[in-house]
């Protein structure tokens, strides 16, 4: 049999090809679980807050801080190892991630100091932000061009399984047997994945670059602003900061806001178990119009349903508005994430596709921190719910406008 692998204008052919597939279907259940684990974390992390806001007796503005320190570090992981990826392969960067996230999120179910739990989720959050560019990146860089869209918002699907999963730890376990054991739960499967993760191989175009050419970290982040990439920079800075801005600002809060609105504590993590279901139909149907559509179709349309569902949501005033509203919410904002993770790794070539893909996201996580502290801030001084919706609802159209007005489509393009 021959051994022999191609790939010729993005597809596969003969029983080499045949092997491939295969391989890339075991790439994305791998990166999916991670990424599904993941999303777990900060899932379970939203009903967390509610929890230890009557157990610690936290303040508003304490209570922000849990998320927004998170999203610091998830920024500093993502500038730092997206950079990493750039210089020893994303394979690496993927394993070395998973394992400081694993490992943080244990311990952290044994902290009773807040200073302590701040601390542990700021090394969690430098494992997620620093694991999910590079996992998406992996995927493009591994899969074939008609396949690399759908497939890309396929594993951000696997979030959606995560807070459902989530949802259902904090539902039947937090109220039982305490945080501290849905820490625990959320962090053991990730050390089997890291055990999957070894036998994988690296990206393709990474392995075929990294030997013709050797690029510095200083030329890397000046390419990115170079005259071929600079607008599409700055359009993917503009969007990742307002969809991570107004995702961390609603979702963490998510509970909470529930419990703000009259319904008990099992109550609201009854709703946003119902909310979460529609996330999955939100990647699916995002995964079907990806390619048929286009990435900026698919970014602009579920980015202004987002919009509009959140402002709903935040001047709902009867519990079958606020559960519509709030399952709209769901499937439009994920259905966005999808798309977003799909679209950002294809506006860089492969020598700063991982410093490119990074950067936005680190700039996308400087939204994550003033997101949960907006809202911290503004219950504290009781400015209503509907207000703080209102400002995320123009968050993300600005993140659309960006994509309409800046945006180049990249449906089917080949990477190079």
């Amino acid at each position: 049999m021959d051994n022999t692998k191609g790939i010729t204008g993005g597809r596969l052919y003969g029983a080499a090809g045949q092997r491939k597939e295969v391989s890339s279907r075991k790439l994305l259940g791998i990166a999916g679980t991670a990424w599904m684990f993941d999303a777990m974390d900060v899932g379970i992390l939203s009903f967390i807050i509610a929890a230890l806001h009557v157990e610690w007796n936290l303040t508003p503005g304490q209570m922000g801080w849990i998320g927004s320190v998170n999203s610091i570090g998830m920024a500093v992981g993502a500038l730092v190892f997206g950079l990493m990826a750039d210089k020893i392969g994303r394979k690496n960067v993927f394993m070395i991630t998973l394992l400081l996230f694993s490992l943080a999120s244990g311990a952290s179910a044994f902290t009773s100091s807040l200073a302590i739990f701040l601390i542990l989720r700021f090394i969690i959050g430098a494992g997620l932000g620093g694991e999910l560019p590079v996992a998406s990146t992996l995927v493009s860089e591994s899969v074939p061009v008609e396949k690399r869209g759908s497939t890309v918002v396929l594993l951000e699907s696997f979030w959606a399984v995560g807070w459902l999963i989530a949802a259902l730890i904090s539902y039947f376990v937090i109220p039982a047997y305490g945080w501290q054991t849905a820490l625990i739960i959320s962090a053991l499967p990730a050390l089997y994945v890291l055990y999957l993760r070894v036998g994988l191989p690296d990206s393709p175009q990474f392995t075929a670059v990294q030997k013709k050419e050797k690029v510095s970290v200083v030329e890397n982040l000046t390419k990115i602003w170079a005259k071929d990439y600079a607008r599409q920079t700055t359009m993917l800075w503009i969007v990742w900061f307002c969809v991570v801005f107004s995702y961390y600002g609603m979702f963490l809060w998510l509970p909470s806001v529930m419990v703000m609105k009259g319904f008990s504590l099992i109550k609201s993590f009854e709703y946003v178990l119902i909310m979460t279901l529609a996330q999955l139909p939100g990647y699916f149907t995002a995964a079907w119009c990806i390619e048929r559509f286009g990435r900026k179709f698919v970014l602009v349309v579920y980015l202004i349903g987002t919009a509009v569902s959140a402002y709903f949501f935040g001047t709902a005033d009867s519990t079958v508005l606020l559960l519509t509203s709030g399952i709209l919410l769901s499937f439009f904002n994920l259905g966005a994430w999808g798309g977003l993770y799909a679209y950002t790794p294809e506006q860089y070539p492969t020598i700063i596709r991982g410093t490119g893909s990074g950067m936005a996201a680190a700039v996308g996580r400087i939204g994550g921190v003033l997101g949960p502290l907006l809202v911290g801030y503004f219950v504290a001084r009781n400015i209503s719910v509907s207000m703080i919706f209102t400002i995320f609802c123009i968050s993300v159209l600005v993140g659309a406008l960006a994509v309409f007005i800046l945006g180049k489509e990249t449906k089917q393009k080949e990477l190079v």
